[in-house]
């Protein structure tokens, strides 16, 4: 089960579905990805121009993606599918939130400098076989290139509320003025934090699930809008906000959504929802009139409820979609035609080309329609 989604199915009493999949290699799958690996490459070069020049660390057109219950975040090479780059362990068993290490890292984006914000969620219980009981992370974390923390807001293994303390942060990036937003979801918040560690705004009130003024109900994503407001994806609400400093809902939609894992606003003035419960991206007007749908579910060998937590627009008009349960991240165009994946349908594991319940996956060098960091990560 996604850490993002434990409140939801905890209050619907649902269970995870997909969950124990083997993450076994299917010979005829792996001979068709060698085969069509130059047409894959000829597709890419041809449809994502954000690719091209990409290789080694940091590269722009690398591929940052947050392998969740792999416990580790890649950075790949989106032509050669090697990885370039990699934090956290990728034991999927690993209990061991420390100074090198995250569980269920549930976000990640490369800002200045090299570095990259992570967020450990932590591994809900009954979700890995060999951990009945889950593993408790509840860190924020940034790390240079060779793995060392830099700076850290939360303590590992540690659920609270209080002066440095979260419970399951799902997201986490740096504003423009160098503070930290931070979707706490399990304390119903989204906070801005400093870089000295204080708690400068908020909405939602803390440990308070509803719908009215300043209240969330399990929150998965905040985005800082280019007028100064906050988007908010409301997961078990089902809806996008749009909120003011001052606590002001000015827009919102819930129109047809089940399970809001993910909101960015477009320079159009569209909005990008991840209407996650309905396997679908979906992108609205103001008027919440929808302009474009791609379901994840369609594919074959799909999970039938895959549940997608993030997708962005790129610069080159094409999507990125990380989606969960299906154990991929994959790049569609406006024709709805797949230029890249990494991860294998609806197949767990460690080894090459593959994933365990992804939940974000970012183009380095890429913050189309993303709140986009500060050109050094100290004032």
């Amino acid at each position: 089960m996604s850490s993002s989604y434990q409140g939801h199915l905890e209050n619907s009493g649902k269970k995870r579905i997909g969950a124990k999949r083997i993450g076994k290699t299917e010979l005829a799958l792996a001979t068709m990805f060698a085969l069509g690996s130059l047409l894959v490459l000829s597709s890419i070069l041809a449809l994502s121009v954000n690719v091209s020049a990409a290789t080694g660390f940091n590269q722009s057109g690398n591929v940052l993606i947050t392998d969740q219950f792999n416990n580790r975040v890649i950075e790949v090479n989106p032509m050669t599918k090697d990885i370039v780059w990699s934090f956290g362990s990728g034991n999927p068993s690993a209990c061991n939130p420390g100074p090198h290490t995250i569980i269920g890292s549930n976000w990640a984006e490369r800002i200045s400098g090299g570095l990259t914000i992570i967020a450990g969620t932590g591994v809900p219980a009954n979700t890995i076989p060999q951990l009945p009981n889950g593993c408790v992370d509840n860190r924020v974390i940034v790390v240079n290139q060779a793995g060392n923390i830099v700076w850290q807001y939360g303590q590992a293994g540690v659920t609270g509320s209080g002066p440095n303390q979260l419970n399951v942060p799902v997201s986490a990036i740096q504003l423009p003025n160098h503070d930290l937003l931070i979707t706490d979801q399990s304390n119903e918040r989204v906070i801005e934090v400093n870089l000295n560690h204080q708690i400068v705004w908020q909405y939602g009130t803390t440990g308070v699930v509803g719908k009215g003024p300043n209240q969330l109900n399990n929150p998965n994503s905040a985005e800082l809008l280019q007028n100064g407001h906050i988007l908010i994806a409301d997961e078990n609400n089902n809806r996008t906000i749009e909120v003011t400093r001052s606590h002001k809902i000015v827009w919102q939609d819930s129109q047809g959504l089940f399970i809001v894992a993910f909101a960015s606003r477009l320079s159009n003035g569209d909005t990008l929802i991840t209407d996650s419960g309905h396997a679908r991206i979906v992108e609205v007007t103001q008027s919440k009139h929808v302009v474009f749908q791609y379901f994840t579910n369609t594919s074959p060998k799909s999970n039938a409820n895959p549940l997608p937590t993030n997708a962005v627009r790129l610069s080159n008009g094409n999507t990125m979609i990380a989606d969960q349960f299906n154990s991929r991240v994959f790049e569609i165009t406006p024709q709805k035609q797949i230029v890249f994946q990494y991860g294998m349908t609806n197949v767990t594991g460690t080894g090459f080309n593959q994933l365990f319940d992804p939940y974000t996956g970012f183009v380095i060098g890429d913050y189309t329609a993303q709140t986009v960091p500060p050109t050094s990560f100290l004032p």
